[in-house]
């Protein structure tokens, strides 16, 4: 008696730790009236779900949508800068009296001038005999004034030479070489603040 029961308890053990598989637990329909009618409304009910599914499906996220031209027929292409990559920034001068207005030296790359605070930029050196700048500054008592030392004023393996120093008298549109053809590299401009005929 004592033994059947530890066997039978020990079945039970064996049977509680390795539970059915999902498909060994389906059970075989219910062919009676009242099995039928419920297998019919459990097959029913699945479809609608299916049917749920699949129309949640058709009528996805904004997200899912693909954009046509439409969408983006608003919007318009402009270019924010150079094409290629022209060099390293040497000096910035700004105007005084208009932060909007800037003088930008390139080392590989000439001058650049924005009216607009950096929103769009126009090259204003590319006439000129040196595209290698070292430095850029504003006459302090006249904006009209700009000084151009031409010549990348840096140690490095890629560096370019100039032809001396350039002056502008009407903001940059015209340009004069002004001496020093044989510096090469001018890193500095200074324009005295007691007197505009003096320049270091």
């Amino acid at each position: 008696m004592t033994t059947r029961f530890v066997f039978r308890l020990a079945a039970l053990l064996i049977v509680v730790s390795f539970p059915m598989r999902a498909g060994s637990q389906q059970h075989p329909p219910d062919k009676s009236p009242a099995g039928a009618e419920s297998n019919k409304r459990a097959t029913t009910d699945t479809k609608k779900t299916d049917s749920k599914k699949s129309d949640s499906k058709d009528s996805s996220d904004p997200k899912d949508k693909k954009y046509d031209e439409k969408v983006f027929a608003g919007l318009e292409l402009r270019g924010i800068g150079p094409a290629l990559t022209s060099g390293r920034i040497a000096d910035l001068a700004v105007d005084p009296r208009d932060p909007r207005t800037w003088f930008v030296a390139v080392a590989s790359g000439g001058v650049w001038k924005t009216t607009n605070a950096g929103t769009t930029f126009t090259p204003v050196f590319d006439g000129e005999g040196s595209y290698s700048i070292g430095c850029v500054t504003i006459d302090p008592h006249n904006s009209l004034v700009v000084w151009v030392g031409s010549g990348e004023n840096n140690s490095q393996r890629s560096v370019s030479m100039g032809d001396g120093v350039y002056k502008s008298v009407d903001g940059g549109k015209h340009w004069k070489n002004v001496g020093l053809g044989k510096s090469e590299h001018i890193g500095k401009i200074v324009v005295d603040p007691r007197d505009s005929n003096v320049v270091y």
